[in-house]
């Protein structure tokens, strides 16, 4: 799910500093932003919006579409059933360091309810000169603007970097999905790689990386199918083995999920894989010019 104008937004923690910060960027970012919830805070109301007790009573009064959590740790579990229980489409999961065996039950909790998860450990979605849901500065048009390569990042940062990087060389994206860093995601780079290949709006997809796990691998196998352009960058390549850097799932660990796999595996599957962050912009040129 590509998120646009459209869909209604229900931010879980709102009254919270960092849940108050983003919600009102959201907001006078044009997103639809519905309540909010806080079960100490209800029957308030926070910037101008509704504060419920649950997502549950939210669903009856101000029915939404995306959940969108600035929730701590030990309260995600149950805020995430929540949320999947009253009838969430999509869940943005922003919360990292969730117990492993909590994140197992978020996950089959959105199976059992049909709701997709976007993270945990996420940065959130921009779609350009739509909506945006998260901490990415959706609204600094110096990085982000509306145009047609989908940006997919396990690492906000570094997304945010690509996509400033796409901008400042003429390139807008279509929309910008920040997968999330955690081992165990709701939300594969695989999976957002197929939505954007079916998204009439992307005409190609920037795709940065890092070490650990097989998100790239098995990203390579579908891009292998596709018709559109695929660039990328792996983040990573001078980090020692055996070591996490940064993201809970950026370990390597055996001889798995190391730089050189993933570079190797993108690179037979017709991927443009950069040395760096800038040099997404000139791969990306060249495919689009092949493919025209």
């Amino acid at each position: 799910m590509i998120l646009r104008r459209e869909h209604r937004i229900l931010v879980q923690g709102v009254t919270g500093k960092q849940g108050t910060f983003w919600t009102r960027a959201m907001i006078d970012y044009g997103a639809a932003v519905v309540g909010g919830v806080n079960p100490r805070k209800a029957g308030t109301d926070h910037l101008g919006l509704p504060v419920f007790a649950s997502a549950a009573e939210a669903a009856g009064e101000a029915p939404f579409d995306v959940a969108l959590m600035f929730i701590p740790p030990a309260m995600a579990r149950d805020a995430a059933f929540d949320a999947c229980e009253a009838g969430a489409k999509l869940l943005v999961c922003l919360t990292e360091h969730i117990p492993l065996h909590d994140v197992m039950e978020m996950h089959a909790a959105a199976r059992a309810n049909g709701t997709r998860i976007v993270g945990p450990n996420t940065a959130g979605l921009v779609t350009p000169g739509e909506s945006f849901a998260g901490i990415l500065p959706a609204f600094n048009r110096a990085v982000f603007r509306p145009g047609n390569v989908g940006v997919i990042s396990r690492s906000g940062s570094l997304g945010t970097l690509l996509s400033l990087v796409l901008t400042q060389n003429g390139f807008g994206q279509s929309a910008v999905y920040g997968v999330g860093g955690d081992p165990i995601i709701g939300t594969t780079t695989r999976e957002a790689l197929e939505m954007f290949d079916a998204d009439p709006r992307t005409e190609a997809v920037a795709i940065c990386g890092e070490i650990g796990g097989s998100a790239e691998e098995e990203a390579a196998e579908y891009a292998a199918g596709m018709a559109k352009p695929v660039v990328a960058f792996v983040a990573g390549r001078a980090s020692p083995p055996d070591r996490k850097m940064g993201h809970a799932g950026a370990i390597v660990s055996g001889g798995k999920g190391d730089y050189h796999s993933k570079r190797k595996a993108l690179e037979a599957a017709g991927v443009a894989v950069a040395d760096v962050p800038s040099d997404i912009p000139k791969l990306l040129s060249a495919r689009l010019r092949a493919a025209a």
